[in-house]
């Protein structure tokens, strides 16, 4: 190599350790362009060495590389992230020491780098604690002590040395649940026994009605307390129900999902607003919380906010109208608005009809139909099941059909007579009753009981085969006859029992009057106590069953009514 070879070598390394040259005003001014555009969103940001995004924002000073330490001037940010040999590692947190470990087997024979005064492989002889021997294990092969246990080093952070349950066995929680299980039983058992023992001897029915005794003269404040519901705290000395921040059996929003990158939950306003299962791939609509806004836009809250963007819409075009201040007529107006927004649309499109035409390709079937494809695959088998693909969807409705039972060929329900309703297969009007087929219809057996539920008109199924067979079928003629000998019975029965019928109606009506009388005594009685009880302690009447009076009842109401302005009311119970 020659001396001009190496000049040229070594002025080439030095022109690398050079600052670099200063660009042109051309070069300086599209630099600032492409930077002006990124900042802006409208051209991708400058990707470091790893593939990652630079942001736009950050000053040049921090993503630049100093040009003596890389000289390929590659804009970065790894010189400002962590680096991971400098990072210290923790110990795991299931890493802790270990106790109560038992003894490994001594050894025999004295083994190499082993102490040589007891023969313990863990230290060496200037650090054995025990009595120097005589003669050591290393010369007499007797006496080998067995090896110590090393513990392990453990390395923890900050919240690693103060966190209380670090080396806690969660066998033991299940020891202290299995004796308070034991415990438990232990006590129901005792109870059990004493409260057989008292229903033996007749104490507990004398206890019982000193109670009920004792209840009715006690003041109602004692047992306010006892009236908390589930979020609710009734302070019985102010009378007002304080309602808690949360019912206490209600679980924990940041407990649904322990995943970190779950929905986000804010501790300050308490919300989690996102689904925390939307990564389990569970139905929102299956899961008993699916975040806060499932619950904002479902319902009527739709309908609330569209009509609040129409208020705001309306007095920004001089409309004096307002959501909390005059919600009827913002409710009128917003229906009449969308009445003339449909009416407008249709106008539009009728009169773009008319001028271009087209009503033909509106009015066409679905491409499904026409066509007879479409894009989704299904494969059936040679009996029409399908194999492969997505079956048609079918309705779904919480009640069970076509379920055939008792060997009915068709459901109840598929047959009516006479107002009733039975099954079309053998006309049987008895529901869960047993088929009885094609004979049922020729013998006439339209009542027939099984699972224990006879009536008077039950007839067995043989038996009403054989008088079928026995009987034989009648003419007209015949059936005509029967029918008005009939009509001659009743009439004569008729003469005789409309005397007898008068005197027993009036007896039933007097009858009827005094249950009438009774009961609405028994109400008034009942309204009188209710009245006297404490609003908070009424029962709910939803359960009782409503129905029309009768004539006795509305006659009964009538004569037990107080009138007020009746002079001589205040004589009625004396």
């Amino acid at each position: 190599m020659t001396k001009e070879d190496e000049k040229q070598l070594g002025q080439e390394g030095i022109v690398d350790l050079e600052e670099p040259k200063k660009m042109t005003r051309e070069d300086w001014r599209k630099k600032k362009e492409l930077e002006e555009q990124r900042k802006l969103g409208n051209a991708p940001a400058e990707v470091d060495e790893e593939g990652k995004d630079i942001n736009p924002h950050i000053p040049q000073y921090i993503a630049s590389v100093p040009w003596y330490i890389d000289p390929s001037k590659r804009p970065t940010l790894k010189h400002q992230r962590p680096q991971s040999e400098k990072q210290t590692e923790f110990s795991a947190i299931g890493d802790w020491y270990k106790r109560g470990v038992q003894d490994k087997s001594v050894a025999t024979k004295y083994r190499k780098g082993a102490c040589e005064n007891c023969g313990a492989m863990t230290h060496q002889k200037k650090d054995c604690l025990e009595r120097p021997r005589k003669v050591g294990a290393k010369f007499s092969g007797t006496g080998i002590a067995p090896d110590e246990h090393q513990q392990i080093q453990l390395s923890m952070d900050y919240d690693g040395k103060r966190d209380r349950w670090n080396g806690y066995d969660p066998d033991e929680h299940m020891r202290i649940v299995e004796e308070y299980s034991k415990v438990d039983l232990a006590k129901r058992t005792l109870k059990a026994q004493k409260l057989q023992e008292e229903l033996a001897t007749g104490k507990l029915m004398d206890q019982t009605v000193s109670r009920e005794h004792n209840s009715e003269d006690e003041d109602e404040d004692k047992y306010a307390d006892d009236i908390d519901m589930p979020g609710q705290n009734f302070d019985s000395k102010r009378r007002i129900t304080v309602r808690n921040l949360r019912i206490r059996e209600d679980i924990a929003k940041y407990l649904r999902n322990l995943d970190p990158n779950s929905a986000y939950y804010d501790p300050k306003t308490r919300a989690m607003r996102e689904n925390p299962y939307s990564n389990t791939g569970k139905n929102p609509e299956e899961v008993g919380y699916a975040g806060d806004n499932f619950a904002r836009y479902t319902g009527d809250t739709i309908s609330m906010a569209q009509t609040q963007l129409f208020a705001w819409e309306a007095f920004d075009r001089g409309s004096d109208v307002h959501l909390q201040a005059d919600p009827t007529k913002l409710e009128l107006l917003h229906q009449s608005f969308k009445v003339k927004k449909e009416d407008f649309k249709e106008k539009q499109k009728e009169s773009i009809l008319e001028k271009y035409g087209g009503q033909e390709h509106l009015d066409a079937p679905p491409r499904e139909l026409l066509l007879a494809q479409t894009e989704d695959y299904v494969e059936y088998s040679r009996h029409g099941a399908v194999i492969k693909g997505q079956e048609k969807a079918v309705a779904r409705s919480k009640y069970e059909e076509d379920v055939l039972i008792n060997n009915h060929t068709c459901i109840w329900g598929s047959y009516w007579k006479d107002g009733s309703w039975g099954y079309k297969c053998c006309h049987l009007l008895v529901k869960q009753s047993y088929c009885t087929g094609e004979a049922g219809k020729k013998t006439g057996v339209t009542v027939y009981c099984l699972l224990g539920n006879f009536n008077s008109t039950c007839v067995p199924f043989e038996e009403g085969l054989d008088d079928a067979e026995e009987e034989a079928p009648k003419t007209l003629l015949e059936m005509h006859q029967e029918k008005m000998k009939e009509k001659k019975k009743s009439k004569k029965h008729k003469k005789k029992d409309a005397d007898s019928s008068d005197e027993e109606d009036e007896s039933k009506k007097k009858e009827k009057l005094k249950r009438a009388l009774t009961a609405e005594d028994q109400r008034l009685k009942q309204v009188a106590e209710m009245m006297q009880i404490d609003e908070r302690k009424r029962p709910y009447n939803s359960l009782k069953e409503v129905r029309e009076p009768t004539e006795e009842e509305m006659e009964a109401f009538r004569m037990k009514r107080s009138r007020p302005d009746d002079p001589m009311a205040s004589f009625l119970n004396q």
